[in-house]
């Protein structure tokens, strides 16, 4: 009798988040005119996002490097100052005391000769970049790094807390405040008169970028209903390969790091114009209980879907008095049920391969060989064709097989790269074709994780735990920087480091329930009813 109550009981939750689900569907349609204008102007705001992570590939370009040449050398040409003064490269130089232009030839020929640090450095090209400017070479080599794991850490505390700020204040009001400070803080970067100035500001920009991502995410999923949550959640990613394109075409048009700096920056500005656009997500609305909010949206968006609102729409949308939930939640909640543990813990791994083998590849594009820009013209357009054939999989294979099988590709694909540079020196071209094939199968898995993870959550929370999530996939960005480092251990070591995470990553996703078109959760009780049911079953079988 018991079970059968409790079973009652279960059904009868699950009734109500389907029953919610059915009353913004109903009102609006899964997906109409409206939906497809508000998750395409949410995409947009990837592209400024993107442009901040991958512009200091371009910020640090390499560039030829040479200890500078004293004004009485000047008419030297590089090339032959260099193979006379340097013998072993740029951070050492012969004393050249008393030292004539006709002496330059012979410099190697005296035993007695002292090599000396470099102070100053001359670099190849036109404009600035980073290592130029502050002279980022030698002993000071490894600062590039700092600056850009202060960003990465930036990205991996400010998932978390958007989180929390996106499921306390809404959607919206994150977003837009967070594309605000984005604009503000991208600006002041291109004007950091010295080095600390300038990674203190990307720490601050990374902190605020992944709130940019994840409050419009969330948003573009919670404003449709049934299979069209696939087809927005990952559409929201298209713009992303857009943005690997422009910005290597900028990069190579702009190459001074500031102009560049505030190339990315100022279209910001046009964003902020949404803020009369967007509208608040109608299920966190109906999640805190208000109501009223929620009728203005929903009969906005019914006018401009061309359909009529049902007559008692009103009263569908008042809160169960026993099913109301609008007391605070925090990250404990992540943990509150052993399903939940599961899950949580599962994906602080997944989401800790999928990014250090995405952005493994991404930020190290000039360590797999050939010319930058045009590793990042292939990198976006290999993007393309995977987001796309990640729609179509998605409707018919669900989440949790495709996203294992594009994670365990991506890593098999790296590993079989990584033989190829100790065997044959004359294979470039085979080793890129790999590594795009990696970045296509990551890129898939890229595109699928976040919408999965979203499912696994109820409203109350999913900010939370996309944003927890997202705190392992900072710990892997952190590590990105120094990832191609250790090649110089052994040259496979990177490779075999981004193998293991693609394939060990794609066997966790096998341990978590599949989430398919089912109707999105809404409150902690109904995924507390939900792990109740499966145990009651488990133990009845």
């Amino acid at each position: 009798m018991a079970d059968q109550t409790h079973a009652e009981m279960s059904n009868t939750k699950k009734k109500t988040a389907e029953d919610e689900e059915d009353v913004v569907s109903t009102a609006i349609g899964e997906f109409g005119r409206w939906q497809l204008l508000m998750t395409f102007l949410l995409s947009l705001f990837n592209i400024p996002c993107t442009w901040h992570i991958f512009v200091p590939t371009f910020h640090a370009a390499e560039r030829e490097t040479w200890c500078a040449r004293p004004e009485r050398f000047l008419s030297v040409h590089p090339d032959r100052w260099k193979n006379f003064t340097q013998p072993q490269g740029f951070c050492s130089i012969y004393d050249l005391t008393n030292v004539t232009v006709d002496d330059l030839p012979h410099l190697g020929d005296d035993p007695a000769r002292k090599l000396i640090s470099c102070a100053e450095w001359e670099f190849e090209g036109k404009g600035n970049t980073l290592i130029s400017e502050f002279d980022l070479v030698c002993d000071r080599k490894t600062l590039n790094n700092v600056s850009e794991m202060m960003f990465l850490g930036g990205v991996a505390i400010g998932g978390l807390v958007c989180g929390i700020l996106s499921d306390k204040y809404g959607r919206k009001k994150t977003l837009m405040a967070s594309v605000f400070f984005q604009t503000l803080l991208g600006v002041i970067i291109a004007f950091a008169p010295w080095f600390q100035m300038y990674f203190i500001l990307r720490a601050a920009l990374g902190f605020i970028s992944v709130s940019v991502v994840f409050s419009g995410f969330v948003l573009s999923i919670e404003l449709v209903g049934g299979n069209w949550r696939t087809v927005a959640g990952i559409s929201y990613l298209f713009p992303v390969s857009l943005s690997y394109i422009t910005i290597a075409g900028m990069g190579w048009l702009l190459r001074d790091w500031r102009q560049l700096q505030l190339a990315i920056s100022l279209p910001g500005l046009i964003f902020l114009i949404l803020w009369w656009v967007l509208p608040e997500s109608p299920r966190w609305l109906l999640a805190m209980g208000r109501t009223n909010e929620v009728m203005t949206i929903l009969q906005k968006a019914a006018n401009y879907n061309g359909r009529e609102l049902p007559v008692n729409i009103d009263k569908q949308l008042l809160p169960n008095e026993n099913d109301t939930e609008t007391e605070s939640v925090n990250v404990m909640d992540l943990f509150k049920t052993r399903q939940m543990r599961k899950k949580t813990l599962l994906l602080f791994v997944i989401w800790f391969s999928v990014y250090l083998v995405y952005y493994g590849l991404v930020l190290n594009l000039g360590n797999i060989g050939g010319d930058l820009y045009i590793n990042s013209i292939l990198s976006g357009a290999v993007e393309i064709p995977a987001v796309a054939l990640s729609i179509l999989i998605l409707l018919k294979g669900g989440r949790r097989w495709p996203l294992a099988l594009t994670m365990m590709l991506s890593g098999v694909a790296c590993g079989c790269a990584m033989p190829i540079g100790l065997v044959r020196d004359d294979l470039q071209w085979l080793i890129t074709t790999l590594a795009m094939m990696s970045r296509f199968s990551i890129s898939s898995s890229n595109a699928i994780m976040p919408v999965f993870t979203a499912e696994l959550y109820p409203t109350i929370i999913r900010n939370i735990g996309v944003g927890a999530s997202n705190v392992s996939a900072g710990i892997a960005l952190m590590l990105v920087p120094y990832l191609w480092n250790l090649a110089d251990m052994h040259q496979s070591i990177p490779m075999s480091i981004l193998a293991g995470c693609g394939i060990v990553g794609g066997a966790c996703v096998l341990f978590l329930p599949e989430t398919g078109s089912k109707p999105l959760k809404d409150t902690i009780r109904e995924e507390e009813c939900e792990a109740s049911e499966i145990k009651r079953m488990n133990n009845n079988s």
